[in-house]
């Protein structure tokens, strides 16, 4: 039975999330409050509802009646979850105007991220209602439904064709809605060009304003800025975020004021096109036109990374690659978009080694002795050994197999397709006992610590990415402070840059280590401050200094001021 829209939004708007969720969207009643300490600061979470072992609670607001700033927010979670594991937050305000909801996505190889929804009361909320309706439960799902089902109900994924078909087929409508808007060109064939410009930036600043790295963390900074505008929004706002924003490292105080917090990005995309150029004083698009495209964009949720929870209106990367492709033909001038499987391999194969040999020159003894890195590969070898290599291997062989091993003259059945309990699809036992032997000759390399270089993680094909984030979060101060030195330096340049599919995946890998850098400068201040340990007086300033900036910068989103600078080339 579909979820009743409209009473699941009149709970939310009476702050009623007891009865939303055991009434409209099938949890079970929790009643329980649980105490965390955050800090100096005592706080009840109140549960209000579960299901299979996924707890819902509410946190209270601050003493100021406003909920808790992001990085409150997350110390919070990181408490929570040491009551339950698995979870939902749900903050409110004093006022009972605004909610947030906040839930931890834990993926293998990745640090925990928290996704965030806002519930506005005056607005219409269509992104969370769809949220909800995903994880509505009905009487047929409750057979055999476990703790894992819900889990993965939360991070479901809808088919990425469907998503990137249904955005192209309404992408192509407003792309001709707006050329229709668009004056002062006098080539039909550059108006559809200076479209696709204009659109490519748009998209652009819709991933950035989503990260919270516009107006102080304003993520509807470009449609609040359409809202407010009192003449010609392309002219008067556009022209100079693009041109004398975006695309100027030195500002005049004049564009600073009329832009607010906006970052400098070295590319060619926000240049003055040659169209521009040629066109720009007689160019004319109407505040009808951004208004109608906005509310298009308004309709997806634009993301960097993967959500937890899927409604078929999620745009990535992936997707603009497509349309960057599709729509302006690419193809022709010899550019093609790489999918993220590629460029997530090509990118941490290469980034992490050189982040690993910069922090090694300046932090030799944390890669050397028995206390070494290296010690987390060797006391935990699965961990970094990919779930598809161990696939099966705790399972026994049947006699038959387990014979041919040793007597080639008994390999009967070997070519036979195996079972999925030990095989990856399509393996036949010949394969399946192949690599069962490579993963125990890698899981003994590993055991004894034979693997002690960076590189050897590429050339073994382990996971990198998840050894990375253990460095990080068993980092000694010392080490730490090289780390997040190299990483507020480190530049990643791509020379043909297209649809920025490969700056994309260098951010994916690059902001989950800058992140859990802060998460353990916040460990370490909490501990020498719980025993007033004085031993690590010039570390504990540091990391004060640096946390204070970022949440000075940055109250309501993850730290974004010296975030490793990602360099885009000239698209053109």
């Amino acid at each position: 039975m579909p979820v009743d829209r409209q009473a699941v939004l009149a709970r939310l708007r009476a702050f009623e999330f007891s009865e939303l969720f055991t009434q409209e969207l099938g949890w079970d009643w929790y009643t329980s409050a649980s105490k965390i300490t955050v800090g100096k600061l005592d706080i009840t979470l109140q549960g209000v509802a579960e299901k299979r072992g996924v707890h819902v609670f509410i946190c209270p607001p601050g003493a100021d009646g406003r909920i808790p700033d992001a990085t409150q927010c997350a110390a919070i979670e990181r408490q929570t979850a040491k009551v339950a594991r698995e979870h939902l937050l749900i903050f409110t305000d004093a006022a009972k105007t605004e909610q947030v909801w906040l839930y931890p996505r834990r993926e293998s190889g990745k640090p925990i991220r928290l996704i965030r929804y806002r519930f506005d009361a005056a607005k219409a909320n269509e992104l969370l209602l769809q949220k909800l309706a995903a994880i509505t439960f009905t009487l047929n799902d409750e057979e055999g439904l476990s703790l894992l089902g819900v889990v993965e109900r939360l991070k479901d994924t809808l088919d990425r064709d469907v998503v990137t078909k249904a955005f192209y087929q309404r992408f192509e409508k407003e792309r001709a809605a707006f050329q229709e808007f668009l004056d002062g060109i006098p080539d039909e064939n550059l108006e559809r060009w200076y479209v696709a410009v204009m659109m490519n930036r748009l998209m652009f600043i819709y991933f950035i304003q989503e990260k919270s790295f516009l107006g102080g963390g304003n993520q509807r900074y470009l449609q609040d800025h359409l809202a407010t505008c009192k003449g010609n929004y392309y002219r008067d706002f556009l022209c100079p975020l693009f041109f004398e924003g975006f695309a100027c490292k030195e500002r005049t105080p004049e564009i600073s004021a009329k832009l607010g917090q906006v970052p400098y990005l070295n590319g060619g995309i926000f240049q003055k096109h040659e169209i521009e150029k040629a066109h720009g004083r007689t160019i004319k698009v109407p505040n009808e036109a951004f208004a109608r495209l906005f509310a298009f964009f308004d309709d997806w949720n634009w993301h960097l990374d993967d959500r937890p929870i899927a409604t078929g209106k999620e745009i990535n990367p992936e997707i603009l690659g497509y349309i960057f492709e599709k729509f302006i033909n690419q193809k022709q001038m010899g550019a093609y978009y790489t999918k993220e499987d590629i460029t997530g391999y090509i990118s941490r194969n290469s980034i992490l080694p050189c982040l690993f040999a910069s922090v090694r020159q300046k932090c030799k003894a944390a890669f050397d002795g028995e206390a070494s890195v290296w010690h987390l590969l060797r006391d935990d070898p699965d961990k970094y050994i990919y779930a598809p290599v161990r696939k099966g291997a705790e399972l026994p062989l049947s006699a038959s197999i387990d014979a041919g091993i040793s007597d080639i003259t008994k390999r009967e059945k070997w070519n036979e397709l195996a079972p999925a309990t030990h095989a990856l699809p399509t393996e036949t036992w010949r394969e399946v006992v192949a690599r069962r032997q490579r993963y125990v000759s890698l899981r003994d390399l590993l055991a004894k610590g034979k693997v002690q270089e960076i590189d050897d993680l590429i050339t073994h094909n382990l996971d990198i990415v998840q050894f990375a984030q253990d460095v990080v979060e068993n980092a000694e101060p010392d080490l730490l402070n090289a780390i997040y030195a190299e990483l507020k330096s480190i530049t990643i340049i791509d020379p043909t840059c297209g649809s920025g599919a490969f700056l994309f995946a260098a951010l994916n890998i690059l902001y989950p280590l800058y992140e859990a850098c802060l998460n353990r400068m916040r460990v370490f201040l909490d501990q020498w401050e719980s025993i007033g340990d004085k031993t690590h007086r010039n570390y504990a300033k540091w990391f004060a200094a640096e946390i204070k900036t970022v949440e000075d910068n940055h109250p309501r989103a993850r730290p974004a001021s010296a975030t490793p600078k990602v360099l885009k080339a000239a698209t053109r």
